[in-house]
């Protein structure tokens, strides 16, 4: 897998974060360094650990899935977008991403819950094959902390109006790169 497609898997997979960030850069007065560097590195970390703990999971399993794996990799970039663009265009809130807490425990919880998907991700990737887990998740890392840091700063500056527009673009971003994997595996595409 390269490098492109690498970032724009990590752009897809931060897109919840992202949207999450927003929300709390909303709950501020002030979004200073602090509040974006909690926000980049709770949701930087979760969404690079995550992907590297679904990997070695996936691998474990590989060789008793290698005739359908790119199925199985299809499959839960297909779910996990079509979610990611179902919640898009709920009417539903978080209640959590409005809050103004920045606690530990309030942040550990947000970033669970915005990195599931990246759990399953690599598992993708373990089966998808040609992958080099490191850079795949320190791209995933840097970029969610990167996208997240600058998400509180925007949605202390312009408001809740990204927020849908983000997770229906990580969607649509996952839902693509589902199916470029299972098109290079059935050989439609190099």
């Amino acid at each position: 897998m390269g490098i492109g497609t690498l970032f724009l898997l990590a752009i897809g997979l931060s897109m919840d974060a992202f949207a999450v960030s927003i929300c709390k850069g909303l709950s501020v007065k002030k979004a200073g360094a602090k509040e974006m560097a909690i926000c980049g590195i709770w949701f930087g970390g979760f969404q690079a650990l995550m992907p590297l703990i679904g990997f070695y999971l996936g691998a474990m399993f590989a060789d008793a899935i290698a005739a359908f794996d790119h199925w199985v990799a299809f499959g839960l970039l297909g779910l996990i977008g079509v979610n990611m663009l179902l919640e898009a265009f709920s009417k539903d809130q978080e209640p959590d991403a409005d809050s103004c807490d920045f606690s530990a425990k309030t942040m550990c919880i947000l970033a669970v819950a915005t990195s599931i998907d990246a759990l399953a991700v690599g598992i993708s990737l373990a089966m998808a094959g040609n992958v080099n887990i490191l850079i795949a998740v320190a791209l995933i890392g840097l970029v969610t902390f990167l996208l997240c840091a600058a998400g509180v700063k925007i949605g202390n500056l312009f408001g809740s109006r990204f927020q849908k527009k983000a997770e229906a673009l990580g969607g649509i971003i996952l839902i693509l790169l589902g199916v470029k994997i299972l098109l290079e595996h059935l050989g439609v595409i190099a």
